[in-house]
């Protein structure tokens, strides 16, 4: 049974066997993953796990262009499965091309509804945050990405050139 959890080093193997699936591309747009992260060793992934649970602390400093998040990694048992992420506030650059929520799942672990379920209890999450409507986007083409907005409550505001080139934008109430 899959669950959402806080991203943990014990993780690493699977994670790095889920990033030959799919790339990189994934985890840099939802997972909190930087260019410059240094992810193959176990001490350099643990840095990094420990930086992603500093992000959701709102006492504390982020680095230029980053806004506070909260990450959850999809798991099932010792098997990272994908990510999904609530940024709690949009800077500029959020609130044209990326969004509130972001969230990838790994190549093998697709078609069985995670991405649906996760977002379902993320959205949960941003209630408790008092936010009462959060926004997502994806690529035009994206019909998957689509369909699980869709099925959480989304409706398409627009679809429009980006920093990052076209995305649908969905706003979901909370």
């Amino acid at each position: 049974m899959p669950e959402l959890i806080t991203p943990s080093p014990h993780l690493h193997t699977s994670w790095l066997a889920a990033q030959r699936e799919g790339g990189l591309d994934a985890q840099l747009d939802s997972g909190g993953l930087g260019f410059d992260d240094e992810v193959d060793t176990p001490e350099g992934f643990a840095a990094w796990v420990e930086r992603l649970c500093r992000c959701s602390d709102r006492t504390l400093p982020l680095d230029h262009g980053r806004v506070h998040a909260t990450y959850w990694w999809i798991a099932e048992g010792d098997t990272y499965l994908g990510a999904i992420d609530l940024r709690h506030y949009l800077n500029g650059f959020l609130l044209d091309a990326g969004g509130h929520i972001g969230y990838s799942v790994r190549p093998s672990a697709r078609r069985r509804g995670l991405a649906t379920w996760a977002l379902g209890a993320v959205l949960h999450e941003a209630r408790v945050l008092g936010m009462d409507r959060v926004l997502l986007t994806c690529d035009p083409d994206n019909e998957a990405s689509a369909r699980t907005i869709e099925a959480n409550g989304g409706l398409l505001e627009d679809v429009r050139d980006t920093l990052i080139g076209p995305k649908r934008r969905y706003w979901i109430d909370l």
